[in-house]
């Protein structure tokens, strides 16, 4: 076939297995694994040794390197004490008993050398935020445990790729007499650490002074991290993905370093690279390989699923305020991703080209633990939750995209009735002046590749889209419809919706708007605030009723929600009628009285 159309197909089913798996609300590497098996080995369409040829490796190497650099470039040493014990203690001594565990397993169990059990070891230790993400939104646990699981899969990446390198490095050097390997092991370290380090340092110092145009930032850091691989590579053999993995630590803990824009385009990049690769890399599995594999895989998964992880999660949990409940959850979820497959695929090419034995099991038994974990896990962590007792309850919370001095004000009054909320924005100093206000905070693009890692949406069941960006506000608005569903995002008019031009605003999203009814916009708000408005709530009881409110306050109020005895919030919204009842809360902008 056609080079040209079999790169351009491996694309297209790409972006179709992503799209698959969001709409399935699945973890992408699923549809990614069967489409890849059955394009390469099933089908035979697509042979990447053949479509590559001597460059497969080198491609191979450069997006495994991408991936790690970009995986690298989210761990800040802050947050391992930042997001509590049990995170820090899971991606250190938790990490290193599930390779204690694992190694020995491996080594009597499929027969392979002391070396690559070793090596499957370290690569086992990785579970993955592009794996976990998707799992806890349909197994949606308490918001305790769901922060432990998605802050372990994002820092354990980077640490347990380091690990799984190491050790890779150290087996490279091994091949030699004793002294030697030393010595080559310490050039591997010195280059590594080394030029990571410092290509971390300039490369900071660099942007920190704004000697790179904005618009040539991202392109600038991809190239020079490329050459930062390559140059120790050269240096010393094989010391090129440590020193990516310590260049992105060192620039993600720079002080007054701003990433974000960075690692937002590493992120679109890594999504590109993983769908691809991983596409690639499954059409390369030899289906007889795992089967010839035999009893011991099945042995060797039993003790990854029973014993490592169990033991790794309660051992990390001494000290912590952990229920056994939640620890028995945490011990079961622990899928493995996309870095395993890479780091494994990788270290396999080049492990087999220089003669280790058992090498070509590596691969076959690393995809095998990713599909039995992520497909088990996927089906059994929601009934196991429920059983557990540690599903969170309905989302009650409210998301607000904008930060504005109303949303602030709106925000606040809700949190002093004990509803959870969140206010997003990319303006710096309007999530400046919430977080003085002590309010629970997201710089940033609520829809952004990070925020979908690392906000935990479980405990939010209506989205308000307050913000003044009319580009933007679309886009959350479906996005987060998609998420939490139909009818619970709620958005400002733009004015009288019929006089609207049909080219500015879609019909279907016109219906979308209406919150706190017809004709309140952005603008009116901020300018009732600016004149002295106010965020009221008012008890609603036999003794005053909602006719005697409408009678207090008349046209000076517009009413925003209303909330019950239970605390679920009810939006005022066009279309709908506010249910208020006594006992109730009505919830309103007032604004002052005119002078007699």
């Amino acid at each position: 076939m056609d080079p040209l159309l079999l790169l351009v197909g491996v694309g297209i089913v790409s972006i179709l297995c992503q799209l698959l798996a969001y709409r399935l609300k699945l973890p992408a590497i699923l549809p990614l694994l069967v489409a890849g098996i059955l394009l390469g080995p099933v089908f035979s369409v697509l042979d990447p040794d053949l479509l590559f040829g001597d460059l497969l490796f080198p491609i191979i190497s450069l997006s495994v390197a991408i991936i790690l650099f970009e995986g690298a470039l989210t761990l800040r040493f802050q947050d391992l004490g930042h997001h509590g014990s049990m995170v820090r203690n899971l991606c250190s001594v938790g990490a290193l008993v599930t390779w204690g565990v694992i190694t020995p397993t491996a080594y009597f169990a499929l027969g392979v050398s002391w070396q690559m059990a070793f090596l499957f070891g370290a690569i086992i230790t990785v579970t993955g935020p592009t794996v976990i993400v998707p799992m806890l939104r349909t197994v949606r646990p308490s918001v305790k445990v769901a922060n432990i699981l998605r802050w372990e899969g994002i820092i354990i990446d980077p640490v347990g790729a380091l690990l799984a390198v190491l050790v890779f490095e150290f087996i490279i050097a091994s091949a030699q007499p004793l002294q030697h390997t030393l010595q080559l092991f310490g050039m591997v370290l010195a280059s590594g650490f080394g030029i990571g380090a410092a290509v971390g340092f300039a490369l900071s110092w660099v942007l920190r002074k704004n000697w790179i145009p904005h618009y040539l930032t991202n392109t600038a850091v991809l190239t020079i991290m490329l050459g930062a691989f390559a140059l120790s590579n050269a240096l010393a053999h094989e010391s090129g993905l440590l020193c990516v993995t310590v260049m992105g630590i060192w620039m993600a803990n720079s002080k007054d370093l701003d990433v974000s824009d960075i690692l937002e385009f590493k992120e679109t990049l890594s999504v590109l690279l993983i769908s691809g690769l991983f596409i690639l890399l499954a059409a390369r599995i030899d289906l007889a390989s795992i089967i010839a594999i035999g009893s011991g895989a099945a042995v060797l998964l039993v003790v990854i699923l029973f014993i490592a992880r169990p033991v790794s999660a309660f051992i990390s949990s001494i000290g912590t305020d952990l229920t056994w409940r939640e620890t028995a959850l945490i011990s079961w979820i622990a899928p493995r991703g996309i870095v395993a497959a890479a780091v494994s695929s990788l270290f396999a090419l080049k492990l087999e080209a220089l003669g280790f034995d058992g090498a070509e099991l590596l691969v076959p038994m690393v995809f095998l633990v990713i599909v039995t974990t992520v497909f088990l896990q996927s089906l059994t962590a929601k009934p196991i939750a429920r059983m557990l007792g540690v599903t969170a309850p309905s989302p009650s919370g409210v998301l607000i995209f904008g930060a504005s001095s109303f949303a602030r004000a709106f925000a606040k009054l809700l949190k002093e009735k004990n509803i959870n909320v969140l206010l997003a924005d990319t303006n710096w100093d309007a999530i400046r002046q919430a977080r003085m206000d002590n309010l629970d905070t997201y710089y940033g693009n609520p829809i952004s590749e990070h925020a979908r890692l690392t906000l935990e949406l479980s405990s939010y069941g209506k989205v308000l889209v307050l913000s003044p960006y009319k580009q933007l506000n679309p886009l959350v608005t479906y996005h987060f419809e998609d998420i939490i569903g139909k009818g619970k995002v709620f958005g400002l008019t733009h004015g009288e919706q019929s006089k609207t031009a049909s080219h500015k605003v879609s019909e279907s999203y016109a219906k979308k708007l209406g919150l706190f009814k017809e004709g309140v916009t952005y603008s009116k708000l901020a300018s009732l605030m600016s004149k002295g408005a106010t965020i009221k709530s008012t008890k609603i009881s036999e003794a005053f009723t909602f006719e005697d409110y409408q009678e207090e306050y008349g046209n000076r109020a517009i009413p925003l929600c209303s909330i019950d005895p239970n605390g679920r919030t009810y939006i005022n919204n066009l279309g709908s009628e506010l249910t208020i009842k006594p006992d109730w809360e009505i919830v309103s902008l007032v604004s002052p009285e005119e002078p007699k």
